[in-house]
């Protein structure tokens, strides 16, 4: 177990799983689509994800994330995972809603605690040879609803660590979701949410679980 890491920026990828793209009625892009969660989203294990009331529809959205572990900045893909420190899950939360209606990211996505994030790290020296025999899951009230396989994203995290340095300088303890598989579904306050990510062996590698709750009103003085 480690501390949360504090990153400067948390790159998501979007669309990066064939049969995520088809649920949401999505063409998978020819290269990769990514956009910026805030830090202020970030949240560690036990925390309460809070439901806003600008939106009626929040989703659960279970991915790796790679954390960076030294500047990088146009890498290539061979080198990549030099830069890479670990691995670690989280959950994408988005108000679908909100991204359905302005086919938009950024606001969907950006809440705060909208992106729980596991304080266990798996070094990346265990997963750059055998990254495609994990597996992403997501749990709610121990009900799953998402399980994928690493080895169906469409770029993996070499070429996406790749990609990303060639348009942005990352930094040590930034964080690179590489997506999310089918699945995705609402959450309702009053649940839990649990991300695994689960070894070829069908053991669970790490697992992150946070409560759902109403966005706490704040007072005025």
């Amino acid at each position: 177990m480690s501390a949360l890491p504090s990153p400067s920026k948390i790159v998501c990828i979007g669309r990066n799983y064939r049969e995520h793209a088809a649920e949401l009625g999505n063409a998978v892009p020819p290269l990769p689509i990514f956009f910026l969660k805030p830090s202020t989203a970030l949240i560690g294990p036990g925390e309460a994800i809070e439901l806003p009331p600008q939106s009626a529809e929040v989703h659960h959205e279970a991915e790796i994330a790679l954390v960076i572990g030294r500047r990088a900045r146009d890498v290539e893909e061979a080198d990549a995972w030099d830069y890479i420190d670990a691995l670690t899950i989280l959950n994408d939360v988005t108000a679908r809603d909100i991204q359905r209606a302005e086919n938009r990211f950024t606001k969907a996505k950006g809440f705060d605690t909208f992106c729980p994030v596991s304080d266990a790290r798996l070094p990346a020296s265990q997963w750059a040879e055998d990254i495609g025999a994990g597996r992403i899951q997501c749990f709610v009230d121990a009900v799953r609803k998402q399980d994928g396989a690493l080895s169906d994203m469409v770029f993996g995290p070499a070429f996406l660590l790749s990609y990303v340095s060639k348009h942005m300088t990352l930094l040590p303890g930034d964080l690179i979701a590489t997506g999310t598989p089918a699945g995705v579904g609402r959450i309702d306050a009053g649940q839990t949410v649990e991300i695994r990510l689960v070894g070829a062996d069908g053991g669970t590698r790490m697992s992150l679980s946070n409560p759902v709750v109403p966005r706490p009103l704040v007072e005025r003085k």
